[in-house]
């Protein structure tokens, strides 16, 4: 199954290729990425982040197999700030935005919480998104239009907290402001608290009602792209702390707060806001 990225797709289309990316991920995953799994050798790149020779593997494998279901360029978060400048322009009609492994620290120190995230953006707009945790076989995907599935089954899997004082929050506490950290440490507004080291897995979580809120300081483009209609698909909400729209290219951090319902967003953001 192929198709031209200008090719406008319905919704069902867009669920089946969903289905299908899916199947080709975890194939990807089974074969390149298994096999490495607590052998990999912790690098570190220049920006301080965590680099492994699967991610490495990962990345070309997707960058070879994903224009063979729909032909348009690929952006990958181990390619240049130029490659991926130069890229982010080419693919307005059609882009392939991945994180070939996002939880890579993870990854290397043998914690089974990663996953590979794929997202086909048009107009640089999510179409379709894939996350898959290869140590548990869960794949998240979603068209948009045509809702969100773990494995082929529905999303959310569990309703939401109705208030945020029973929320079970997913908070990275590294890029957020040092008052709002004490805030959140010493007065939190939820039940309980979790941070597990995959940001694409964590957007996930909050789809599937496993998280009820989300608040992360600062994600780049292949972090959210697939995990936000994801969470779209399922019911839930999001935005920039500030309110300002989550894409805006691929070299540039972005904020995130996330529920999963629109009246637990309401509240999350009502107490972000004022606590800021």
């Amino acid at each position: 199954m192929s198709l031209a990225s200008q090719h406008p797709m319905t919704s069902a289309q867009r669920l089946e290729y969903a289905r299908t990316l899916a199947e080709t991920v975890r194939r990807m995953a089974r074969e390149t990425i298994l096999p490495r799994y607590l052998r990999a050798v912790r690098e570190q790149k220049a920006d301080g982040s965590v680099l492994t020779e699967a991610d490495l593997a990962s990345q070309a494998a997707l960058v070879e197999c994903l224009p063979e279901l729909i032909m348009a360029p690929v952006l990958g978060e181990e390619m240049t700030a130029e490659e991926q400048g130069r890229v982010w322009h080419e693919g307005a009609n059609g882009l392939w935005v991945i994180d070939p492994i996002d939880g890579t620290t993870n990854f290397a120190n043998g914690i089974p919480f990663f996953g590979v995230a794929v997202a086909y953006l048009v107009n640089h707009k999510t179409q379709i998104g894939v996350v898959y945790n290869p140590v548990t076989d869960e794949a998240f995907y979603a068209g948009r239009g045509a809702g969100a599935w773990l494995n082929d089954i529905p999303l959310p899997m569990r309703q939401p907290a109705s208030r945020l004082k029973e929320a079970v929050a997913g908070v990275d506490f590294k890029r957020i402001s040092h008052h709002l950290g004490d805030e959140l440490a010493v007065r939190p507004p939820y039940y309980s608290q979790r941070n597990f080291g995959s940001s694409a897995l964590e957007w996930c979580y909050v789809a599937a009602g496993r998280l009820d809120v989300y608040l992360h300081g600062g994600q780049m483009l292949w972090d959210y792209a697939a995990g936000r209609l994801i969470l779209e698909e399922a019911g839930g909400s999001y935005s920039t702390l500030g309110g300002t729209p989550l894409t805006a290219g691929p070299a540039i951090k972005r904020s995130v707060i996330a529920a999963a319902s629109p009246a637990l967003f309401e509240q999350w953001r009502t107490w972000l806001h004022a606590h800021s």
